[in-house]
């Protein structure tokens, strides 16, 4: 399907990995127009990044002559990142959201700088973008730098899988490169769009790992044979939490025909079976199990406030100066700060690190035949002190977890200020994603492993008929990626393939 900006989350979904496109053709007037307005208004007057200098060097004014020169120096000398290029899909999501900002009309752009960066966007040619460089304060300066430098033909691009030159595969598609008419390199490099693109990716990726945590937390309580009233919808209406209220609802539809779970009205309310004095079954699980509507809920409520406040960044004018034809106005203002990506991605990784505990926790049970009770140790079906099963899995998922507990604290609040202190207060909202993305990577990772854990401990119970058809069908799923465990083995492999059958349900 071809999309037609306005963005929501869904669309940008289709397109980053579905193959949607993209429309822009509706709102090229309102680019033209502001750079109509732009070209006529800056005549007689002085502007940021038109004819002074930039950050510090707003003081000086520059000559008519080297207006030109002043658009193109922004985008080489600030074409500084380092490190290894971030992934394909997350510059293409950046690009996206700066084409977002641009159409809004509010740039003053050139109308073909649109049209050129829609086509990169359609044909899949990703601008080489360093991981490193941006404070996000004037947004992401040196990351949208070096986009800027391919659409004029100087830098490098990702292209049908091979590193080439920007101008060679523009002219392989017969596009020409962007040229400079009055703020062009500015409003390209100065904005929100590289932490608003990882963002986008992260969320998707994070609403993921929610809806793979609301189906574990069931399967771990068929397996554990847990009475079900721990999400039944009275008990967690009472609550008033809407988050606690559709997780519960969501394990419930889950849950529906499971012959695993217990109702605890025909088992301990009933006095012809309470009479023992003591009950080898569990009267009430472990918190791990039985909580998760609580734990969760809150991280389903921190998912839906972020992919708010991405998707109006999305559509935002995340400039400066902002250009408004419709007061004949020049706004000079500070849109490109990046707080708000910054602190949702923040509280977008607290929430991760959260689901990746909890995953941790399940498994310790799965594991632990002293507290569970029902399973041999370590899940092991072959020879006990011969065989170790997934004892040294273990290993791994907690030294993950540990280290997403290290990542949990808020970047946020990590400002340094410099630019000669002209930017004496940062966002930091690049690294916070890119933070996020991390502990998102590690999440999916002890999530792999609690998975093949899953339905090891559904084959040492023999229950897999006995599972709802929902947990059942992604045991059916799992054993076509990796067997059941008897003798020992190498496990790196099939869990790599867990991870990317958990990835691939986006």
């Amino acid at each position: 399907m071809k999309y037609k900006m306005k963005l929501d989350l869904y669309q940008v979904k289709d397109i980053l990995f579905h193959g949607g496109k993209l429309s822009v053709e509706e709102h090229m007037d309102k680019v033209e127009k502001s750079y109509a307005f732009l070209q006529e208004f800056a005549k007689d007057k002085l502007i940021y990044g038109i004819n002074t200098g930039f950050g510090p060097m707003a003081q000086w004014r520059v000559d008519d002559k080297s207006l030109i020169d002043l658009q193109y120096n922004i985008i080489r000398s600030h074409s500084t990142g380092m490190g290894e290029a971030l992934s394909d899909i997350d510059v293409k999501a950046a690009m996206i959201a700066r084409l977002g900002s641009l159409i809004q009309g509010k740039s003053g752009v050139y109308p073909y700088v649109v049209e050129l960066l829609s086509a990169f966007i359609e044909n899949d040619i990703i601008p080489f973008v360093p991981r490193h460089g941006s404070v996000g304060a004037s947004g992401d300066l040196v990351q949208l730098a070096h986009i800027a430098l391919c659409l004029i033909g100087e830098g490098k691009v990702h292209y049908k899988g091979e590193w080439c030159s920007s101008k060679q595969v523009m002219q392989q598609l017969g596009l020409k490169p962007m040229t400079i008419h009055i703020r062009e390199g500015l409003s390209i490099t100065n904005g929100t769009s590289v932490m608003t693109g990882i963002s986008t990716v992260n969320q998707f990726h994070a609403e993921n790992l929610l809806d793979w945590s609301i189906l574990t937390a069931v399967w771990m309580n068929e397996i554990a044979s847990s009475f079900d009233d721990w999400m039944s919808a009275p008990l967690n209406e009472y609550r008033r939490h809407e988050g606690q209220i559709t997780v519960a609802r969501k394990m419930r539809d889950i849950a529906e025909g499971s012959q695993c779970l217990q109702q605890r009205e025909h088992e301990l309310y009933d006095p012809s079976k309470n009479k023992a004095r003591y009950f080898e079954h569990k009267v009430q699980a472990y918190y791990s199990l039985r909580c998760t509507p609580q734990i969760l809920g809150p991280v389903l409520e921190t998912l839906q406030n972020a992919r708010n406040v991405i998707e109006l960044e999305l559509n935002a004018a995340s400039d400066n100066p902002i250009v408004d034809p419709e007061t004949d106005n020049v706004y000079h203002g500070g849109n490109f700060h990046g707080d708000y990506i910054s602190f949702e991605e923040d509280k977008v990784k607290i929430a991760m690190v959260r689901l990746a505990m909890t995953a941790e926790r399940q498994l310790n049970y799965l594991f632990h035949d002293r507290i569970n009770g029902i399973l041999p140790p370590f899940l092991n079906m072959g020879t006990l002190g011969l065989n170790y099963a997934m004892q040294a899995c273990q290993f791994t998922a907690t030294s993950t977890t540990a280290e997403c507990q290290t990542l949990a604290m808020p970047n946020y609040v990590h400002s340094i200020p410099n630019n000669n202190d002209n930017q004496d207060i940062v966002s930091m909202g690049t690294n916070t994603a890119e933070l996020c993305r991390h502990v998102i990577e590690n999440t999916y990772q002890v999530m792999s492993i609690l998975m093949m854990a899953l339905a090891q401990a559904t084959d040492c119970l023999d229950i897999k008929d006995k599972l709802a058809p929902a947990t059942r069908n992604v045991y059916h799923r799992l054993r076509t990626l990796c067997n059941t465990i008897k003798d020992d083995q190498p496990f790196y492999e099939d869990l790599e393939k867990i991870e990317k059958y958990l990835k691939s349900t986006i």
